[in-house]
This record gives C-alpha cells, structure tokens and sequence, in this order.
C-alpha cells in the first residue's frame, strides 16, 4: 500500500515570510466579507486597508478604530479553521504529523512554543495558529479510531463558536438566562431517555466523565451520613463501595479523592465478556460486612473503556435494593446508546439507577467537552454541595432564583458545555443521533465480521460486541507458527506498540492499544465518528499488516 500523501502544506500554508495580506471594507452597509486584493504594503491602522505584519492585539477591539481590523483579522482566522475542516475529512491527508516532544519544543520551522516579552504582530499569530493545527492530531478524521470521543461535528462546532463568543458563566440566571434554560431542558430530556419520570430527575453538565463519577459518590455518602458536610470523616464509620474489575479507574480516584480511600473500594469479578457477575458482587458486600465496613455505593457500567461490556443492570439494582445501597451506572461510553431504539435494551434496568454518568461529547459526537451527571432524586445535588455565597446567591433577586445553579456544583464557575449539544439535537432530532449511534455500532460489527474471516488477526473476544470496541491481535508471519505459551505471548506483547509507532510516524491512520491482566498488548479500535465508513475499516486491518509483516 502506498504512503499516504499529505498536502498540509497546502491546504494550512504557513505564510513564509511576511505575506502582507491587503484588506479593503465593502461600501454597502452589511457586514459582508472583506477582499483580499494585493499583497501591497499597508498603511497605518486608521485607514480601510491591513497588513497583518504591522498590525498588533491592541489594535482590535475593544480600539475604537478596531472593526475592520478585527473582522480582517477573524475572516482569516474563519479561513484557516475551514480549510482545517475541509482537511479533516480528506482522507488522502494525514491523521497526524508526528513530531517527538523535544522536537516541537526546540521549535520547527519558525513554530515557537516560548512565550515573548513584547508583543508579536498578528500576521505571526496567524502563522502560530496554522501551526498548532498542522503539528496537532486530526481527531474528526475518518481514520482516528484512538479514543472513544471522536468526530467533527458542524453543528456542534458552531455551538461552540457561539459559546467561547457569549463567553459567561453556568452559576446564575442573571448572567446566564437562556443557557440555564437550555441545560434545564437538556437534562430533562435525558432523563426521559434514562426512564425516570416528570416527578423524579436532576442534575448537572461536569467537566467530564470523572467528576461526574466523583459527584455520584459525593451524593451516596451525604444520602447516607448528611453529618459528613460539617463534621467530615472523622465520626463515620469505614465506608465501603463496589465497582467492577473492568471499570473506569476514576472510581477509585474519586475514593481516594474524598477521603474514602483505595484499600475501600472492593473490586468485583467479571465474566470473560468484561460483565460484572451479581453472585460476586453480592459475596463481596458480604465480606466488607464481615470486615467491618458499612456498604453504601455500587457503581454499575454500561459500556466499559476496553471491552464495551454493560454490566447487568438490573440484577444489580435488585442487590442494591437488598441492602439498601446507592446505585451508580456510569454510563459515559454507553449512554449514547439511549439515543437508539435498535440497542437501547442494552442499558435495561438504568432506571432504577440513583445516579447516571453520560458523556454526550463520546458515542454522541458532541466535541468535547460535553458530560452529564443525572441524579433521581430532586434536590440532592443542591443539599449536597450548597454553601450559599451571598455575593451570587442572593435570596431576594427579582426572578425565580432556583434557576441559579451554581450551588449545586462543587465548582463556582462553570463552562457553557450545553449549548452544543441542544443546537445538534434540533438539527439531528433523538432520532438523528439514533441513526449515528446505529452506523457506529455497524462499523464495528463490520470489524468484527473482518477480522473472523482473516487468519492473521486474533479476536480478543469471540462473540460478536455489544458496543462498538473490538479488540484483537494481530499475528505476523514470524509468530503464526509458534505454538500458545509464554514465548509467543512475549513476542506478541511488543507486536502492536511497534506497529503503532509506525503508525504514528506515517499517519496513515491511529488506533489504540493495551494490555489487560491476563492478555499481552491487544489493538482497541472503537468507532464514535459517523464519517467513517467501511473502506476506512478495510483501510485500517491493510495499513496493520502492511506495517507489521515484517515484525
């Protein structure tokens, strides 16, 4: 297979030298678009015509002087990021342009990471500009299959230019009307696709995933010990919680974060599909009773990082309800899947969850950062974490001030990631982003099917995903007649970092890979991108073998 070309150059030109870009304003009265027509010396900032070179920050707005200066300065700004887009979509260009780290910081072909004492001029921001898009990762290409968050969505994209352009802040209503609005409608609306009903539902966008499993286990401890808000851990009893062996590691983070601690968290077996099994969940709450520990939290997962697995929600939901325990589902990968009346049976029992972790900027393309922590029960989230500052939640403003929701967050300020997700839904409708999970989750099954027909790939798991991970090994020519045993697992372990690395430096195209306990280094392709298609997944097994084979 060939090298794929890439026409970076192109398409992002870095603007050698000083191009002295010449702008002139239209005569009508609409803000139409400025005509580059030379490339002339300008003259000072005053005038209707710009050179870049000689034009600087101060110059632009808030200058009194500063539209046409500002509006020369954005339209070529606009230019840039739309070539980038057009770009991300060609697949004939590079995923990425791969630098080392100590090559982008020594600097490359004029790209500067170090920080000036006197100001630069806007031509050479416009040149920084270019360069961080051409050095950094394409993750709206087609052939990005590295993270479960990926794709370029238009619509989301114009959200989040007119969010960083609104530029406020989620705390209040005051200052926030119509985006508080929006979350309020958001979030109700995702919780009718969790299955709570009108009485029932909370909650609040998070700076990802995370922190939305951190609140989850923030509420479960208040739910049971509200005392822990003023007097802390000190009177409580050990504390015990329970997630799977296959779930994310942020579970234990947040343990450890709010004062629970590691050695706490008791981690429960899977099944080789990566499912948590109840019989072990229910012998592990048992062995903390026994060891002294008071259980107050499982956190069940739909849609695990690695495997794709959906634990069985409501086998869970009957053990928690047994022993009076809170029930999380972080559902970050696999909450899209809501979005789909084909797989939506997948999250059966997610309704008698307490508490959802979703992140729409994954499965649902949203660009990042987009996530949602869902609570059942009304009011929580606020007697969790208000403390009431009176310098932005005052009792006696002339609204309704349960619009401000500041207080239910353990931030203050807190980033508009709402609006993205609201505008692609009115352009996609619930059944838009149906029809895109359904293509995603085809792609895979198409992987799947690929890789059973081939005798020099190895699926991780032999039956066919629930979700749109598929894991698997490739075998080169050396090792297909080595027999299973330590030999060939240690061989095969450095198989998939090195093909990687030549990945990496072509960038041809990008996948993921990791071991797990019991498996050597394994490929993780996952598929969150609508662009991508089935010749991009017939592209990906040539481009592994056509730099592999030789391993």
């Amino acid at each position: 297979m060939q090298t794929v070309p890439d026409n970076s150059d192109v398409i992002l030109a870095r603007g050698q030298g000083k191009p002295g870009f010449l702008w002139t304003e239209r005569t009508d009265k609409s803000h139409s678009e400025n005509s580059r027509i030379s490339q002339s010396p300008a003259p000072d900032s005053s005038c209707n015509a710009t050179d870049f070179s000689s034009i600087y920050s101060k110059h632009l707005l808030p200058h009194p002087d500063g539209e046409k200066m500002s509006r020369a300065f954005l339209q070529e700004l606009v230019r840039t990021l739309l070539a980038y887009v057009a770009k991300t979509f060609d697949r004939s260009s590079k995923v990425l342009d791969f630098h080392h780290p100590h090559q982008l910081k020594e600097g490359l072909e004029g790209f500067n990471l170090e920080l000036p004492d006197q100001p630069e001029n806007l031509e050479q921001l416009l040149v920084d500009c270019r360069d961080t898009l051409k050095y950094g990762v394409k993750t709206g290409h087609p052939r990005f299959f590295n993270q479960l968050s990926s794709g370029l969505d238009i619509i989301g994209l114009a959200g989040e230019w007119l969010t960083s352009t609104a530029n406020t802040n989620m705390f209040t209503f005051e200052i926030s009307p119509v985006f508080i609005l929006m979350e309020e409608t958001v979030l109700r609306k995702m919780q009718e696709k969790v299955g709570w009903t009108d009485e029932e539902g909370d909650g609040i966008f998070c700076p990802g995933g995370s922190m939305s499993n951190l609140y989850s286990l923030l509420l479960a401890r208040y739910n049971l010990y509200p005392e822990v808000k003023m007097t802390g851990m000190s009177n409580l009893p050990r504390m015990a919680l329970f997630t799977s062996e296959h779930s994310h590691y942020s579970i234990k983070k947040a343990a450890q974060v709010i004062g629970i601690g590691v050695k706490n968290v008791f981690v429960v077996k899977c099944d080789e599909r990566g499912k948590m099994i109840p019989v072990e969940l229910e012998s592990s709450i048992m062995r903390a009773k026994t060891a002294g520990c008071v259980p107050f939290y499982v956190n069940a997962t739909a849609g695990t990082t690695v495997y794709g697995a959906f634990d069985p929600l409501h086998d869970i939901a009957d053990i928690c309800s047994k022993h009076g325990l809170w029930m999380h589902v972080d559902a970050a990968w696999g909450g899209g899947l809501l979005m789909s009346k084909r797989h939506r049976g997948k999250l059966r029992g997610i309704q008698r969850a307490s508490s959802v972790t979703w992140n729409p900027h994954k499965m649902m393309g949203v660009p990042l950062q987009c996530a949602a922590l869902l609570v059942r029960q009304k009011g929580l989230l606020q007697e969790c974490n208000q403390l009431g500052a009176e310098y932005l939640f005052q009792p006696d403003k002339q609204y309704d001030v349960s619009y401000d929701t500041g207080d239910k967050g353990i931030q203050c300020g807190r980033h508009v990631d709402v609006f993205k997700l609201w505008l692609m839904w009115k352009a996609k409708g619930s059944e838009g982003f149906g029809s895109q999970v359904n293509r995603c989750l085809e792609n895979a099954e198409y992987l799947f099917n690929s890789l059973s027909e081939r005798a020099d790939f190895e699926l991780v798991l032999k039956n066919k995903p629930e979700h749109s991970n598929v894991c698997f090994w490739y075998i080169p020519p050396s090792l297909r007649g080595i027999s299973p045993g330590a030999e060939r697992d240690t061989r095969l372990h450095e198989v998939a970092p090195k093909i990687k690395a030549k990945m990496m430096e072509e960038g041809s195209v990008m996948i993921g890979y990791q071991p797990t306990r019991e498996k050597v280094n394994f490929f993780r392709c996952v598929f969150s991108n609508p662009a991508t298609r089935k010749e991009d997944v017939d592209f990906l097994l040539d481009e592994i073998v056509r730099l592999g084979c030789g391993l």
